[in-house]
């Protein structure tokens, strides 16, 4: 009985976890260049049974463990919006900010310029250029980004945004303000710039939602199951007790 309640609790706190990720994906519903999440679960075999009061002494249990978290990387909708600080890229590619903790990739492209000229992201974070961060004088007007990621202004050419890609992406960890960390990057070659559009994250809401019901009907079955289990045991000490009285 005990084992089974350890195995109950076990998919419980999968589908918590689970739930969290299910959670975080509609939370950025909106959020430009944001990339879903999804669990993989497997089966964890014990392979003896705790209680040794069975017929045979090799009774494996299974239980239920979240292996890892793999990123959705598919891409989003692609909307334009005229602004000439919004780039979307068109490929597997990311961009590079540069952040207090190092260099992080993103695929947010709707950029600002700061207070010093700098290129930044909504973050403040500055957008980098293959030669370092990218900056504008007060006079400048015009700025263009051509899908080889090179910026100009009315002055002239200004640099080339760092497009990075990864030959396993999934090797990314993913960090707060939709960043990325880690991984081996590349030179982009299959990656082109698109200015004056923007990429929508990629979760589906309706896919979401419906998610998100299925593992709720699933904790609450587990719960059930488990408050059964306890009820039962309840009931067999009960019954022991009255008999031995």
């Amino acid at each position: 009985m005990e084992n089974a309640q350890l195995i109950g609790l076990s998919r419980q706190i999968a589908l918590q976890r689970q739930m969290d990720v299910v959670a975080n994906n509609i939370a950025n519903l909106n959020t430009t260049g944001f990339k879903a999440e999804q669990i993989l679960f497997e089966e964890y075999v014990m392979p003896v049974a705790r209680d040794q009061n069975f017929p045979s002494l090799d009774q494996p249990l299974s239980y239920v463990q979240d292996w890892a978290t793999v990123h959705d990387l598919s891409g989003g909708a692609v909307t334009q919006t005229g602004n000439e600080l919004d780039v979307a890229l068109n490929g597997e590619g990311f961009f590079a900010v540069q952040t207090p903790g190092g260099e992080r990739w993103t695929r947010a492209g709707s950029f600002q310029i700061n207070n010093q000229g700098t290129l930044v992201d909504l973050s403040g974070n500055p957008v980098l250029g293959n030669g370092g961060p990218i900056t504008f004088g007060p006079e400048e007007t015009g700025i263009t980004i051509a899908a080889d990621g090179a910026v100009s202004s009315s002055v002239g050419a200004k640099g080339q945004l760092r497009i990075v890609e990864f030959a396993n992406a999934q090797e990314l960890t993913r960090e707060g303000s939709n960043l990325f960390s880690g991984g081996q990057p590349q030179v982009a070659t299959a990656t082109r710039v698109m200015q004056g559009h923007v990429e929508r994250s990629n979760v589906s809401g309706v896919a979401e939602m419906a998610e998100m019901i299925r593992v709720q009907r699933s904790y609450e079955s587990a719960a059930s199951l488990a408050k059964k289990q306890d009820d039962l045991r309840s009931d067999a000490i009960r019954r022991l007790g009255d008999a031995n009285a």
